[in-house]
C-alpha cells in the first residue's frame, strides 16, 4: 500500500486525532463496561463496535460474532475496550483521576463508580470499579491544598487525606485552615 492509498482507506478524515488512547483489556466485559461508563460521565459516547470473525481463533480463542473492541468517549478522551480473556487483570498501577470542584459532584462518582466494586481497595479517595479498574476521585481543592509551599498546612490536609477512603472537603479545607 503506498501512501496515496492510506488515506483512501478510512475515508474521512478527522479533523483531530488523539495521539495516544487508553487501551483497556478486559476478560469479556468490554461492551457493559464502555456502555456503564458513558452512563456514569455525562459528556460521553459509545463508537464503534467491532467483532471477533473466524480468523485467528486458534490465537483468541473467541467465538465469531462475539464483541472484540469497543470504542468510546468520555470528556472528549476517547478510549477502546477489548474483549482479550482472562490473560491480564486491572491493578492500581494504573488509575484514571477524575476531578471534582464540589463535594456534590465528588459523592456522585464515588458512588457510580464504587458500586458493586471492591470496598477493600477504598482509600485516599481511590476506589475500584465492578470492572476491577481503579479510579482518584480527587477534588480540585485537594491539589492546591497540598501543593502548597506553607508544608505545616499541606502535610495536615496529607495527614486528613490519608484517613478518608472518599475524600471529604470540609473535613480537608478544615485541616488546611486549622492554626
Amino acid at each position: 500500500m503506498n501512501e496515496s492509498n492510506i488515506s483512501k482507506v478510512g475515508e474521512e478524515k478527522p479533523n483531530h486525532i488523539q495521539k495516544i488512547t487508553p487501551f483497556l483489556w478486559f476478560d469479556n466485559q468490554a461492551e457493559q463496561a464502555a456502555n456503564f461508563y458513558v452512563t456514569v460521565f455525562k459528556n460521553s459516547k459509545v463508537g464503534q463496535v467491532t467483532r471477533y470473525g473466524k480468523e485467528g481463533y486458534e490465537i483468541h480463542g473467541m467465538e465469531e460474532g462475539t464483541v472484540m473492541t469497543v470504542d468510546f468517549e468520555i470528556e472528549n478522551l476517547k478510549y477502546v475496550a477489548l474483549n482479550g480473556g482472562p490473560v491480564f487483570k486491572f491493578n492500581e498501577a494504573i488509575s484514571f483521576q477524575v476531578l471534582c470542584d464540589t463535594q456534590e459532584e465528588l459523592d456522585y462518582y464515588w458512588e457510580k463508580l464504587s458500586e458493586d466494586g471492591d470496598k477493600n481497595a477504598q482509600q485516599c479517595g481511590w476506589l475500584k470499579d465492578k470492572y476491577g479498574v481503579s479510579w482518584q476521585i480527587v477534588p480540585t481543592i485537594l491539589l492546591k491544598m497540598i501543593q502548597d509551599k506553607d508544608q505545616i498546612k499541606s502535610q495536615r490536609v496529607m495527614k486528613a487525606m490519608l484517613q478518608m477512603q472518599k475524600l471529604d472537603i470540609q473535613t480537608l479545607v478544615q485541616a488546611y485552615e486549622r492554626p
